[in-house]
């Protein structure tokens, strides 16, 4: 099997009161849900729908559709599938470009 590496390791130390980065700008690899929150929002507004428009169409709130956008939340396949089919495409089509996305570099410059 392959080396186990945490989250922890990938993100900038943050202080527990503020929860802002520490230290320098810090080059890392962005997560899957960053990428893919990206392509959803691009695919929106492409569409010209607002976020709720689409979030209606998908069944959810459009807090939560902007906190997956934002990548700051994880939506399980069942949402996953409810935003691209309110947005006219499929999982298939944004994990495509999500995986394009990262095997480019996917770095991308935060900071702190």
């Amino acid at each position: 099997m392959g080396e186990v590496i945490s989250i922890e390791s990938r993100r900038p130390p943050r202080t527990p009161d503020t929860a802002k980065p520490l230290g320098r700008v810090t080059a890392m690899e962005p997560l899957w849900r960053e990428v893919v929150g990206r392509r959803l929002r691009e695919r929106r507004h492409s569409r010209g729908d607002t976020l709720s428009d689409t979030a209606t169409r998908a069944g959810i709130s459009p807090q939560y559709l902007s906190e997956v956008e934002r990548g700051r939340k994880d939506p399980s396949s069942e949402i996953l599938a409810a935003v691209v089919g309110a947005l006219g495409t499929s999982i298939a089509e944004i994990a495509g470009l999500a995986h394009q996305d990262l095997a480019r570099g996917g770095v991308r410059m935060l900071a702190a």
